[in-house]
């Protein structure tokens, strides 16, 4: 069931793609036993509730080759680690300030195979580098994490869409993003994925 998710929304997403993906639900189930790094009500909806609403950036822009990402605040790996599957020439950096969760996403990649991330014990706002696009889930306040990472987006843009901020957000955020309205799209992860859980869900994109 939880390929299948993946095969509805990414038919064009190759064999080894879908392996991998299997292969991430089975290494995070193993690592939540030692340490609790998505929730318990969360590991048995893995594939939707991580894996598919990580995806969701997907739908929205396909990474060219050479693109650079950061994963502010990857908890566990997310959004980083399944983006990273299916945009193998994409170069990810996911950071969070928590040693353990780290780990755990250090361990996940290296298992996987996956040469193009790295992982980092670091504050978001302490990272030293430049990057086409940050992407994140909900780590803190949107206009907090604003300041913490636009900045760290280069200028040159080469992609269908513009270098920004892509950020996932659930419930009512009206307020948080009141200063940005105008910049700001908001895309609705219900036009994308049909199920149930996705529909008080939204991607914000926010242009450098």
């Amino acid at each position: 069931m939880s390929l299948e998710l993946i095969r509805r929304y990414f038919p064009a997403a190759a064999e080894e793609q879908l392996a991998r993906y299997a292969r991430m639900e089975t290494l995070y189930r193993e690592w939540n036993e030692k340490i609790n790094v998505i929730s318990r009500k969360d590991i048995d909806a893995l594939t939707l509730h991580h894996t598919l609403h990580s995806l969701v950036i997907a739908k929205i822009i396909r990474f060219k080759p050479g693109t650079r990402v950061l994963d502010a605040g990857t908890g566990g790996g997310f959004p980083g680690i399944p983006l990273a599957i299916l945009f193998p020439e994409v170069d990810f950096l996911l950071v969070d300030s928590v040693g353990k969760k780290v780990r755990v996403v250090e361990a996940v990649a290296e298992a996987l195979g996956l040469d193009n991330v790295r992982a980092r014990q670091e504050r978001v706002e302490d990272v030293n580098e430049r990057f086409d696009f940050v992407v994140s889930r909900a780590v803190t306040a949107f206009p907090l994490f604003v300041s913490w990472t636009r900045k760290k987006i280069r200028a040159n843009d080469f992609n269908a869409l513009p270098n920004g901020i892509l950020y996932l957000k659930g419930g009512d955020f009206r307020e948080e993003i009141r200063n940005f309205r105008r910049e700001l799209t908001i895309y609705p992860v219900s036009d994308y994925f049909d199920d149930p859980y996705f529909e008080a869900k939204s991607l914000l994109y926010l242009p450098a």
